[in-house]
């Protein structure tokens, strides 16, 4: 599988999210070629602000773990850029890839408003890929949005 396989996986996660009225986010977090976890957003079902796709894939992937909370080695794949609490979280769990579909720039902070998994100042630097699956992944939110209004 390849970063175009598993982004499609992200999608269907968001899919998801769309149907339980979430906002349509997916992720998918890798090691090797193997899945070891997958989220949607359930800020609404869970009541918590933090039940973001990402967060929810990394806690997942860490409880699973046998060896410790860094998931260093793995790829994380989500549909939207993640804001800066997901960044932060994903340097914070070493996570040496990221993988997303469209840019958020209203709450972005991987490249739209901060540059958080790149900024040398931090610990650990993941390397990031972004537009893969853009139109499908921008479709999807712009889909859900317009059912809201």
């Amino acid at each position: 599988m390849n970063d175009l396989d598993f982004m499609m996986l992200a999608i269907e996660e968001a899919g998801i999210a769309f149907g339980k009225g979430e906002v349509p986010v997916g992720a998918i977090l890798v090691r090797g070629a193997q899945v070891i976890s997958r989220a949607h957003n359930l800020r609404e079902a869970l009541k918590d602000p933090t039940a973001h796709a990402e967060v929810l894939a990394m806690r997942e992937a860490a409880s699973v773990s046998s060896d410790s909370w860094r998931l260093a080695g793995a790829t994380l794949y989500v549909t939207k850029e993640p804001c800066i609490m997901c960044a932060g979280a994903i340097v914070n769990a070493r996570i040496a890839r990221l993988v997303y579909g469209c840019s958020d720039p209203k709450a972005g902070g991987v490249i739209s408003l901060y540059r958080i998994p790149t900024d040398s100042r931090l610990n650990h630097c993941v390397e990031v890929v972004s537009g893969v699956l853009e139109e499908e992944c921008a479709g999807l939110l712009r889909s859900f949005f317009r059912e809201r209004r």
